[in-house]
């Protein structure tokens, strides 16, 4: 039952995800009137930093039991999400996403503790479409795999020959 956890594929990030950063950032300081002065320390070097130490610590990686992943800039995030609790994989575009090509892969699991219904969003992951359908396909040898274990009709003749001596020593004890 212990399996080995291999890395089965490491996502790659697109490098537009910096301009992203940047772009929607400033959008939110316009917005709001407070951040506006901070718009010009933004675009002039804080914002293009971020942008880059952000890509630079992104990491995500499908093992044969988990899915891995690994960002932030001042607060690092590291999440382990086991393939069997996984629920749902969700494509989020927006105009803004789809200007720089990118997606977002937002990823729902069992027993979710968080209120807004999402454990994990994986932004700008290259060729989204296949890792998730590699996601899906680990999960599914996963949840076969267990199923297999657990089902009686292939249980080995160790397993049938310890019943029978538990039977047999069962069936002494009572005669006596």
């Amino acid at each position: 039952m212990s399996q080995e956890n291999k890395i089965i594929q490491k996502a790659e990030f697109n490098p537009k995800i910096k301009i992203y950063i940047l772009l929607t950032v400033g959008l939110f300081l316009l917005i709001s009137v407070a951040g506006i002065p901070f718009l010009i320390i933004w675009f002039l070097g804080l914002g293009q930093y971020i942008g880059k130490r952000f890509y630079e610590n992104l990491q995500c990686q499908l093992t044969t039991q988990h899915l891995e992943y690994k960002k932030g800039v001042l607060f690092k995030v590291e999440k382990t999400i086991p393939l069997e609790n996984i629920q749902d994989l969700t494509f989020i575009q927006n105009p803004l996403l789809n200007l720089f090509d990118l997606r977002i892969l937002k990823i729902e699991t069992a027993g979710n503790s968080n209120p807004r219904g999402t454990d994990m969003k994986l932004i700008g992951i290259l060729e989204t479409a296949s890792f998730k359908k590699k996601v899906l396909e680990q999960r599914e040898i996963l949840k076969n795999g267990r199923q297999s274990e657990s089902n009686p009709a292939n249980a080995g003749s160790e397993t049938n020959q310890l019943l029978t001596e538990i039977r047999d020593l069962l069936n002494d004890i009572k005669n006596k």
